[in-house]
C-alpha cells in the first residue's frame, strides 16, 4: 500500500513557516555547504524540488525516485501561485486541500474542498509511489491518522512564532527514528516511521 510522507523543513521550535508564511529564514550556511546538502536531497528525492527549477538543479529529466503524488494545503501552494505557477509540481500529480480555491485554477491541479482523510484513504488504495504531504501545519494535523512517514529537515534558527508542524488537537501519536544524517550547514534530517 501507498503511503502517505510528510517531508518538510522545520525551525528548533516547530515551525514550517513565519506567521506571514516566510520561509527564506532557513539558514543553508556557506555557498559551499549549501550546495553540498542540497545535492544528497536532490539525489534521493528529485521530485520534492519544483518543475520551474528543476533544470536549474539538473533534475530536468530525473525519474520521480519516492513520490508520483502531492498534497498541499492552500497556504502552501500560494506562493507558487502568486509568483504565477499554477502546476508547481506538474511532474507529480497534485492536490490542493482548500474550500476557497476556485476549482479550475489549473487542470494538472485537483482542488479538494472537503475531508482530506477520506482523499488520503482513496489515494492509499491505489496502484504507484508514496504520497508527499508538503504542507501546511493545519492539513498536517487533520491527516496526522494517516501519516506513515516524516522526513523532517531541522534547520538551527528558532523562528519564535508562526506556522507549526503540525496543527491540531492534543493526540500524542508514536513514531520511531529509522535514519538521520548531519550536514556540515548545521541542518539535520531524520526519518521516522510510525510506531
Amino acid at each position: 500500500m501507498r503511503k502517505l510522507v510528510y517531508y518538510i523543513a522545520v525551525s528548533i521550535d516547530g515551525y514550517i513557516a513565519g506567521p506571514g508564511g516566510e520561509y527564506d529564514f532557513y539558514p543553508l550556511g556557506d555557498e559551499e555547504q549549501a550546495a553540498a546538502y542540497s545535492a544528497w536531497m536532490n539525489a534521493r528525492l528529485p521530485e520534492t524540488v519544483p518543475t520551474f527549477a528543476r533544470a536549474a538543479q539538473g533534475l530536468a529529466d530525473t525519474p520521480n525516485q519516492r513520490f508520483d503524488t502531492v498534497l498541499m494545503g492552500l497556504g502552501t501552494y500560494r506562493p507558487g501561485l502568486e509568483a504565477g505557477f499554477t502546476s508547481p509540481y506538474a511532474h507529480l500529480r497534485q492536490y490542493v486541500v482548500s474550500s476557497t480555491l476556485a476549482p479550475d485554477i489549473d487542470p494538472a491541479v485537483t482542488v479538494v474542498a472537503k475531508d482530506p482523510l477520506a482523499l488520503v484513504r482513496e489515494l492509499k488504495q491505489e496502484e504507484g509511489k508514496d504520497i508527499w504531504l508538503c504542507g501546511g501545519g493545519v492539513l498536517a494535523g487533520q491527516l496526522l491518522p494517516e501519516i506513515d512517514e516524516l522526513i523532517i529537515k531541522s534547520y538551527p534558527v528558532v523562528a519564535g512564532s508562526g506556522i507549526p508542524v503540525f496543527s491540531g488537537e492534543f493526540d500524542p501519536t508514536l513514531f520511531r527514528v529509522t535514519d538521520r544524517t548531519s550536514f556540515d550547514n548545521d541542518v539535520t534530517v531524520t526519518w521516522f516511521t510510525r510506531r
